[in-house]
């Protein structure tokens, strides 16, 4: 979900763990727009999909920058509140970030094997999330949903390698 004045937190119950977007009631700060946070956006866009924030410290690593890991955060997470990148959380608890391509509220399709990663827009979720808040007396009520999967590529290797390793098994056998 890329959007302004919201937090993701990572809740576990009975159901498991579920993601919520709780909105911020402190105003914001305004973040300085210095050549440190200028390369971590610029690295963020040339990323494919969603990574960690360690993944992207260690790309700027390699490129000498000399820009740390705290850094890196502050950064990820400044861009993430002024809307201008995309946050996560992986089912793994990980958070991940990625440059927005859409402004405002929209979901994504991601594969858990290669990160490609789809916004897409889901009308029936909109229409059951206020349904659902109204039915049980809630109002400005916001969610998130990612749906992770494997892409047809990858779905496709993975068939593939199992193909492979019961020819091999047979071959061992016989």
């Amino acid at each position: 979900m890329c959007g302004a004045g919201a937090t993701l937190r990572s809740h576990t119950g009975a159901a498991g763990r579920l993601a919520a977007v709780v909105p911020q009631s402190s105003p914001q700060r305004t973040q300085r727009n210095t050549w440190q946070r200028e390369r971590v956006r610029e690295a963020l866009t040339d990323a494919q999909g969603f990574v960690s924030a360690q993944s992207l410290h260690a790309t700027l690593r390699d490129e000498n920058t000399g820009i740390g890991l705290a850094t890196v955060y502050r950064a990820l997470a400044g861009l993430a509140a002024q809307g201008e990148a995309d946050s996560l959380q992986s089912p793994e608890g990980e958070s991940l970030y990625r440059a927005c391509v859409t402004p405002g509220h929209h979901h994504h399709l991601i594969c858990r094997s290669c990160g490609l990663t789809v916004e897409i827009e889901a009308t029936d979720v909109e229409q059951w999330a206020r349904r659902t808040a109204a039915m049980h007396g809630f109002t400005d009520a916001e969610h998130v949903v990612d749906i992770f999967g494997l892409c047809t590529p990858c779905a496709q290797a993975r068939a593939d390698a199992g193909e492979r390793e019961a020819e091999d098994r047979e071959r061992a056998d016989g």
